[in-house]
């Protein structure tokens, strides 16, 4: 196995990050931070006279250069219309550079909390800006990018996890079983759903990579609320991908939520009630995935420092459960709306 796929990060040191920004004439000022990030190195860098800049380094090996610029040409895309996301800078007339094996991005530096999902308005402001990302997604597809399916989000890892023994012996037959009715479930889901367009996504909308700032004025008019972070897993997918992970409950409970999305995100983009049918096949393929992602990542030191319950026999039991009760929830009728 080579360093980049055993080791990625083994030479990316303090300095080389240091070094990696005063190559494109910025002067560094020795601070450094590291943020949290796990599948590439992210870092904010103090920069002397300035605002820090925050330093993204790619995993070696994930994503070629094109589909790493294709991102960033979205992101740019989106920022031009006045959409609230962090997009790579344009340095040296280039978002994606290179330094010492490492290619890396450099952003501006935006902080903020964690939206308060409880909150109708705060649901209905998220809604109106997904549904903006989302108008600009459909005008073309990558042509680079993956899409998010079931070939890819659960056969594929399925596979992985068999092939490579990373399920307890004794366990293994049970997982496959429950793998096999889950996969299954997720494939009549889709049926149910009929041929769902696939645009462009951002693909992890989950509330980390949502950030909020206070609510203001100045003299370009009102600032604050949400922006969006880190799409690094953005894909070709089905709407909803980028929705379902804001709603958490009961059925009447996302169902109320997922209403005070749309309330916002209708105003810019229609939504395929279709989709609703894949809300439980989308949940269950993240789920499936995930395992998958954390045992190819299991050679990257930073992995079973952050994760030590993986691979342990309770962590397949909870996952045999889990999934178990994925297989019911697809078979229920998928929430309703009251509109």
């Amino acid at each position: 196995m080579n360093d980049a796929a055993h080791a990625p990060y083994a030479s990316l040191s303090p300095d080389v990050v240091l070094d990696a920004l005063e190559s494109l004439g910025l002067r560094c000022d020795g601070r450094q931070l590291a943020l949290n990030s796990y599948e590439n190195r992210v870092y904010q860098v103090g920069i002397e006279d300035e605002s820090p800049l925050i330093a993204k380094f790619y995993r070696p090996l994930r994503w070629s250069d094109a589909q790493i610029l294709e991102e960033h040409a979205f992101t740019l895309e989106l920022a031009q219309r006045e959409i609230p996301v962090v997009a790579p800078l344009l340095l040296h007339e280039r978002t994606l550079h290179s330094f010492n094996g490492f290619r890396f991005a450099v952003y501006v530096r935006r902080g903020g909390r964690a939206p308060e999902l409880d909150n109708p308005d705060t649901l209905e402001w998220l809604g109106r800006f997904i549904g903006r990302i989302h108008a600009v997604g459909a005008i073309a597809p990558f042509q680079h990018r993956p899409a998010l399916d079931i070939a890819s989000f659960g056969e594929e890892p399925r596979d992985y996890l068999l092939a490579h023994d990373c399920i307890p012996a004794d366990l293994r037959e049970a997982w496959r079983g429950v793998v096999e009715h889950a996969l299954a479930s997720v494939r009549e889901c889709y049926a149910r759903a009929g041929a769902a367009r696939n645009i462009r996504l951002h693909g992890d909308c989950h509330v980390g990579n949502v950030l909020w700032t206070e609510v203001g004025s100045s003299a370009q008019g009102p600032t604050g609320g949400p922006h969006f972070v880190d799409f690094d897993d953005s894909r070709m997918g089905p709407a909803v991908q980028d929705l379902w992970m804001l709603l958490s409950g009961d059925a009447r409970a996302m169902s109320r939520q997922l209403e005070d999305v749309l309330a916002g995100y209708e105003d810019f983009c229609e939504f395929d009630t279709r989709e609703l049918h894949l809300i439980e096949a989308l949940r269950t393929l993240r789920l499936i995935h995930y395992s998958a992602w954390l045992a190819r990542r299991w050679d990257d030191p930073a992995f079973p420092a952050a994760f030590p319950w993986f691979g342990t026999q309770r962590y397949w039991q909870d996952r045999v459960l889990e999934l178990r009760e994925q297989i019911a929830a697809m078979q229920e009728a998928p929430i309703t709306l009251m509109r």
